[in-house]
């Protein structure tokens, strides 16, 4: 049986890695004015220039019913069974319009993520090596389903601006941020962003700080699989961190930019690493 997987352009994944694991993706919508463009179309830059002129953030758009319906029909002409990963149900539409193409067929399986970018991105990855064992479509999800909650995704924040936008901060939360130079930490916990730590300092202080901590309090890592997901970050952070990461054992080390739908929530210099927490089973 040939299996597909399938997700969206929020997995943040670039082409080659998309490639390699054989993962098929349809793009999340950005609006940014008059101006409608697919996600993986526009870089994070074009973004960031947009709210600086104009004080808002873009607008996202969920993929609709009829998006999907022609999205797994053509996955459908080459195989027998489509497997979908969302992105958060908590966070977007697009799960539930999925489930409702899903239903009118009984060879597509929507699994809802709970989590978003590359956090959702472990979950595909994983899939396609179960499908490389030769398992069925209800052994992958089965199995799939049981790593979902042990997803470790968060990211730390150099500013709250996005937030507040966009409606996840407090007019009060974003002033004391400001005021005091809080750097936050943001968590995907069930499904959801929830606030974490707080930092002070610049940004290379900040995100050190940020992945020794996640590793400190998730610290049964498979180390398989890591990504470092970022929208804006220096060279040296980034260097910095994959030495920590090899330290700390983790064998493939992916380095992958959001696109343009997490960076509109995010804004600049927000920076992540995300890894199934699981490692003894």
């Amino acid at each position: 049986m040939k299996i597909a997987i399938s997700s969206d352009s929020t997995v943040d994944l670039p082409k080659e890695l998309l490639e390699k694991f054989k993962i098929h993706t349809l793009p999340f919508m950005v609006i940014m004015g008059q101006t409608e463009v697919a996600d993986g179309e526009i870089l994070p830059e074009e973004i960031f220039a947009f709210v600086k002129k104009e004080n808002i953030l873009p607008k996202t758009s969920a993929i609709n019913e009829y998006q999907f319906e022609n999205h797994f029909q053509d996955l459908l002409k080459d195989y027998d069974h489509v497997i979908h990963f969302s992105l958060s149900s908590e966070i977007s539409a697009a799960y539930k319009n999925a489930v409702s193409v899903a239903q009118k067929h009984n060879n597509i399986t929507i699994i809802d993520g709970r989590s978003l970018s590359t956090g959702t991105a472990l979950l595909c990855i994983y899939a396609r090596k179960l499908i490389d064992k030769g398992l069925s479509p209800a052994e992958i999800v089965s199995l799939v389903s049981e790593r979902i909650p042990f997803v470790q995704a968060s990211f730390a924040l150099e500013k709250v601006d996005y937030l507040y936008k966009g409606g996840r901060c407090s007019r009060l939360a974003f002033i004391g941020a400001n005021v005091l130079g809080i750097k936050p930490q943001i968590i995907v916990k069930d499904g959801a962003m929830i606030p974490g730590r707080k930092y002070r300092g610049n940004m290379q202080r900040v995100t050190t700080q940020y992945v020794n901590d996640t590793l400190y309090y998730y610290n049964n890592p498979d180390l398989d699989t890591i990504f470092i997901t970022y929208t804006t970050a220096t060279e040296e952070i980034i260097e910095s961190i994959k030495k920590t990461l090899e330290e700390r054992g983790f064998k493939n080390i992916y380095v992958t930019r959001a696109g343009a739908t997490i960076s509109s929530h995010c804004g600049e210099n927000c920076l992540g690493i995300l890894y199934i927490n699981d490692g003894k089973k």
